[in-house]
């Protein structure tokens, strides 16, 4: 079984993401609507026929008028490049939102792969128990042969060895079904191992100047906001619209062509918009009081983020310097104590003494998953695995 690591797994999710074709179909809708924004205004053809049909003595040939015109309007105030620019904008904003949704999912599978990171971390620590629990059982049993030890002490054991038999037959099934959770993002078997030593040996963590990469999104949002702005801006000047076509008298003898041209130009353009200009601004204020709050928010959230982890893991060293030598010491010396006889120890200080060393082991690992766990909460907020979203798209 091939060996996983954490870019392992979350590679696999990248891949394997479905949103990956929403993003990528997104993007073709951004691009046909930019080149949509770019396409001026059609010219226009129309043939107006004039007295088809009346009352009284008529030839429809010979009364009949008719008139062909070309009409085409001129767009000013840059209308044209400040409709691309807001539709390359709220692409953008449909880009930096569907990366975040992806990010999201790789934020998910993190925990995922902690949990199941720290399933097959219990299950070493359950083999210890149950190896020392049937040891104990060994040792009492030889005491109740010689009569230093009552009967219930070795019903005592051997409820012990059977506690500690479920406790790691258990660990080894959670820690299958966390492996085939971690499995299903990406839609496979659970046909590998864990890589433990990302879990094990950690480190201090170093992001504390990194951006959040939630504000790219909002970047976005007020860069959209600001070119919708300006497109109101634009819409604000008037476009001419110029015409000229011929026209058909049919008069009976009379009839003949004449050449006609015309215009027209909107008034008030400037104050039908200042609504839509108002707004806009509006949006653009909002977004930007948006990116203020987030960035205080976000740094909030990963300077607790990161005490909270250095915390952690200051108890770790401390309980692998200190707790656990002196833990595994007094397992050692009441045990030697316990095997030699007499009653100086008894089998319920010895019990003691042991599960004073399990769950220092069991803290370590809760340590340990509390500490990835906010790793991956903080890794979602800086964006660290950025990277791979771009790997999956230009697959």
């Amino acid at each position: 079984a091939q060996e996983l690591t954490l870019a392992d797994a979350l590679s696999r999710v990248a891949h394997a993401d479905p949103s990956v074709a929403v993003a990528a179909a997104q993007r073709e809708a951004a691009d046909a609507a930019i080149r949509q924004a770019d396409i001026k205004p059609q010219d226009v053809v129309t043939v107006e026929v004039e007295d088809l049909a009346r009352t009284g003595p008529y030839t429809p040939v010979i009364g009949t008028q008719a008139t062909a015109w070309y009409e085409r309007t001129w767009e000013r105030g840059g209308k044209r490049e400040a409709r691309v620019s807001a539709a390359r904008s709220e692409g953008g904003v449909t880009e930096q939102r569907s990366r975040l949704r992806q990010l999201d999912t790789l934020a998910q599978a993190q925990v995922a792969w902690v949990e199941a990171m720290t399933a097959q971390a219990e299950i070493p620590i359950m083999q210890e128990r149950l190896a020392l629990a049937q040891r104990l059982e060994r040792e009492v049993a030889r005491r109740v042969d010689r009569a230093l030890d009552p009967l219930f002490a070795l019903e005592r054991a051997r409820t012990a060895v059977a506690q500690a038999r479920i406790a790691y037959e258990q660990a080894i099934e959670q820690s299958r079904i966390a492996r085939a959770s971690l499995a299903g993002w990406w839609g496979e078997g659970a046909d590998f191992t864990l890589d433990t030593t990302a879990f094990l040996g950690v480190t201090q963590s170093t992001a504390g100047d990194a951006e959040p990469v939630d504000l790219i999104l909002l970047n976005a949002e007020r860069d959209a906001a600001q070119a919708r702005a300006r497109l109101a801006e634009t819409n604000g000047a008037t476009d001419p619209t110029l015409r000229a076509g011929l026209r058909y008298y049919g008069q009976g003898q009379g009839s003949g062509v004449s050449i006609v041209v015309g215009g027209a130009i909107p008034l008030g353009g400037r104050h039908a918009q200042r609504g839509n200009v108002e707004r806009a601004e509006a949006e653009r204020r909002a977004a930007e009081a948006e990116i203020a709050v987030v960035r205080v928010q976000a740094k909030r959230e990963m300077d607790r983020l990161l005490a909270v982890r250095a915390a952690a893991l200051t108890e770790i060293r401390r309980i692998d310097s200190t707790v656990l030598v002196s833990a595994e010491r007094a397992v050692v010396l009441v045990r030697n104590g316990y095997s030699r006889g007499g009653t100086a120890f008894t089998f319920l200080e010895v019990a003691q003494a042991q599960q004073a060393l399990i769950d220092a082991y069991g803290r370590r690992v809760s340590l340990l998953r509390q500490y990835h766990l906010d790793g991956a909460r903080l890794d979602r907020l800086t964006g660290r695995h950025a990277s791979l979203l771009t790997s999956a798209e230009n697959r």
